[in-house]
């Protein structure tokens, strides 16, 4: 099954309405997601993979948004924390850097949703491909990843 396949797999068992956006370039950024869509860049959902003290955790955030570190090394309960190498981020989420979906990950992880992603309707996170993206409310968001909503702009 692809990474794409298997993102829609899972996200049927949600909602079946929900389906990926497919486009015929690479979106390797929040920036270009959102010129592709002509949205604002944040409501671009960025999924990053940070390890501390050997644990992993999947921080997903507004486009916008700078993860702040001592939020990051707060949530995993653990040292200084360092993103992901795109080797860990591959063995650990089974996505490629830069189309890392918040759900239907190889290995269970905790995942932490930014909460001025609630500001939009709609945010888009990756679908698995550097070519999709998925359109889905924050409450959603929330519900697939089974994810702890938290402020990553503030050490709080």
């Amino acid at each position: 099954m692809s990474p794409l396949e298997r993102v829609q797999h899972y996200v049927n068992q949600y909602d079946p309405t929900i389906k990926a956006m497919l486009f015929e370039e690479k979106l390797q950024t929040s920036e270009e997601a959102a010129q592709a869509l002509g949205v604002d860049i944040g409501q671009i959902a960025k999924s990053i993979l940070f390890r501390s003290s050997g644990r992993y955790g999947l921080f997903v955030a507004a486009g916008d948004v700078r993860i702040h570190a001592k939020r990051v090394k707060q949530c995993l309960e653990g040292g200084q924390p360092k993103m992901a190498s795109p080797e860990e981020v591959i063995e650990v989420t089974g996505f490629q850097v830069g189309a890392v979906c918040p759900f239907a990950l190889r290995q269970e992880v905790p995942v932490f949703v930014d909460s001025s992603l609630e500001r939009f309707p709609v945010v888009y996170t990756a679908a698995g491909i550097a070519e999709s993206l998925l359109p889905v409310t924050f409450q959603a968001l929330v519900a697939m990843t089974g994810a702890q909503v938290v402020d990553m702009q503030t050490a709080e």
